[in-house]
């Protein structure tokens, strides 16, 4: 499975970004590996996994991985520019709210009277248009 311009990416990234000593080589756990292999990528279901410091192999190209956030498996396609990269990165740990206080409040409530008011002068032009139909 693992095409000629694959490789030699998958070894230039390994390179490029190898946080372990190359003699160790890289952090791709075999168990996984196991589970995907000789399987169709289309046809296999999510394979959940909670190893987020494993390395993207080409041979993991296709498949859909669930990768442990802490608290759920989120589903990971894996495509070709992820490989070299750990499972982890695609899976983020932490939720986005927002950023606010007193004045990003101010402007929500700003933006949500201009719809209101954008959204009944909307209905008035209708309402006149039914009108003079009549």
């Amino acid at each position: 499975m693992i095409q000629g311009s694959n490789e030699s990416r998958f070894v230039c990234l390994k390179k490029k970004y190898m946080t372990r000593s190359i003699k160790k080589g890289l952090n791709v756990d075999e168990r996984l590996l196991k589970k995907i292999a000789g399987k169709n990528p289309l046809q296999t279901p999510m394979v959940k996994t909670w190893k987020r410091a494993c390395v993207i192999s080409p041979e993991m190209l296709g498949f859909t991985f669930g990768i442990y956030n802490g608290k759920t498996h989120i589903e990971v396609l894996v495509t070709e520019d992820m490989v070299g990269h750990r499972l982890g990165e695609f899976s983020p740990t932490k939720k986005f709210m927002k950023h606010g206080g007193k004045m990003q409040k101010e402007l929500e409530m700003k933006k949500k009277e201009a719809e209101i008011t954008q959204a009944k002068s909307a209905t008035a032009v209708s309402e006149d248009a039914k009108g003079e139909k009549k």
